[in-house]
């Protein structure tokens, strides 16, 4: 009987070290941080014409060197979907029945396809699992960085959900008063106009009401975001000063960072509005993306489970809708240096054994391409690029030529990038082809990835 008794012991130590050892390497192969970058209405050549003006040349971004490079789609399930051949046989082929940022973050943050307005809702109006919502169930820290008002679109759908992506007060009060997550950015400011001005013109709107924003103010709102029983209250930062210093040192358990001004951090700003890039002064007293991006990573890189960052180049839509060439170029590239300092934070402070990146786009906007484009009707004895002609490089420091051939969105497909752990993954979802861009996967995909990992 002892003997038995020894044997038996002797197997449950080692049915627990084999548990053990399966559970250590499900979380090594499994990445801590996962952090998305999107950069609203960008296709590529909203890419190429920021690394023109940057550089002289295309192909400099460093994601464009990430190892994982596909296009990707993005229609929606109300819109008409990608298809190859008929893209490149009419020039206004893809000009039909886009989708909206509402429909394709829904789809980036869930993997589900819905209408167009829908936020993390599905076609029959049911809420559907956010990545932020399995994120948050396995312990690890989440949070929106945003150009444009936090209870926008793209933010609102990794956060909130909802009927009508246009319910910005309602989305505000979810994303504020009932969601976990710990970090919230974006604009929206009450007291300051879209010139980052004070106003007497004061809307609460984007923010969830006065009330809400009174008892920010007062340190005195928030919910249980760790399930300890107790809340959890929003710290509350506004200038630019506090959003640097967040960057580094101490931080808050969760903060809300709303920039001093109503619209977007610089595109609505005062000045000529179609201006050379940079040539207006940019408004001094509110963040850039970067700043507000590293001071959010210092908030969650706490959490010692990890954390699911989403950062947003919101006004490069703004911009490629308003057709304006300059600050269309000054957002991409706010959004590009963003994206290099997040790497280099990875490169230093973490490592790509334990952090899965991704920059996309949710949809192109603006329809972009080179001068004259569209002026031949595509056939089959003629060259794509006789039709689609290419952005003309100017030099560095010089707007490229480049034509909108559309101030709404378009099918086209957009740029999609991806390294780190994990990252490989992606690859079985790259199963379609498309003549111009190559192989290509669709929207979905990112979270389905991002969700396996999460199980």
């Amino acid at each position: 009987m002892r003997n038995l008794l020894r044997f038996l012991s002797t197997c449950l130590v080692i049915v627990s070290i084999l548990f053990l050892h399966s559970v250590c390497a499900r979380k090594s192969r499994v990445p801590k941080n996962i952090i998305i970058f999107i950069s609203d209405g960008c296709g590529f050549n909203h890419v190429d014409a920021a690394s023109m003006y940057q550089y002289g040349k295309t192909g400099s971004q460093v994601y464009e060197k990430f190892p994982i490079r596909f296009a990707m789609t993005t229609w929606s399930a109300t819109g008409n979907r990608y298809d190859p051949a008929s893209a490149w046989r009419s020039f206004d082929c893809v000009l039909k029945g886009p989708t909206d940022s509402a429909a394709s973050a829904t789809a980036l943050a869930t993997g589900v396809k819905t209408y167009n307005g829908a936020v993390c809702v599905n076609t029959g109006k049911v809420k559907l699992t956010t990545i932020f919502d399995q994120a948050e169930k396995k312990g690890r820290a989440t949070g929106v960085v945003t150009s444009v008002q936090f209870s926008h679109a793209t933010p609102a759908c990794f956060v909130a959900h909802n009927e009508n992506r246009s319910n910005y007060k309602e989305i505000a009060q979810e994303m504020l008063l009932a969601s976990p997550v710990d970090v919230i950015m974006g604009c929206g400011h009450p007291y300051f106009d879209k010139a980052g001005k004070l106003t007497l013109n004061s809307s609460f709107k984007y923010i969830g009401g006065q009330e809400i924003w009174r008892m920010l103010g007062d340190g005195a709102i928030g919910c249980d975001a760790d399930n300890d029983g107790d809340a959890d209250l929003w710290t509350l930062i506004q200038n630019r000063t506090e959003f640097q210093e967040l960057m580094t040192g101490e931080t808050p358990l969760r903060v809300l960072g709303v920039p001093q001004v109503y619209h977007t951090l610089q595109q609505e700003r005062a000045g000529e509005e179609n201006a050379a890039p940079f040539e207006v002064p940019f408004i001094e007293n509110v963040p850039n993306l970067k700043e507000m991006a590293l001071g959010a990573i210092n908030v969650l890189d706490e959490n010692s489970e990890g954390f699911v960052l989403m950062i947003e180049g919101g006004a490069v839509d703004w911009a490629a809708h308003d057709n304006q060439s300059g600050r269309m170029i000054e957002e991409q590239v706010d959004f590009n240096k963003t994206v290099e300092a997040v790497v280099d934070w990875v490169n230093k402070q973490s490592s790509w054994k334990e952090t899965l990146m991704i920059v996309t786009s949710d949809h192109e906007a603006g329809y972009l391409y080179g001068p004259d484009s569209g002026s031949k009707k595509p056939s089959a004895s003629l060259d794509i690029r006789q039709v689609w002609k290419p952005l003309v490089n100017n030099g560095k420091g010089n707007v490229p030529g480049m034509v909108w051939y559309s101030d709404k969105h378009t099918n086209l497909l957009v740029p999609f990038y991806a390294k780190g752990l994990g990252s490989k993954r992606f690859n079985k979802y790259a199963d379609k082809f498309d003549q111009v861009r190559g192989k290509y996967l669709d929207n979905t995909a990112v979270a389905k990835v991002i969700l396996f990992f999460l199980k």
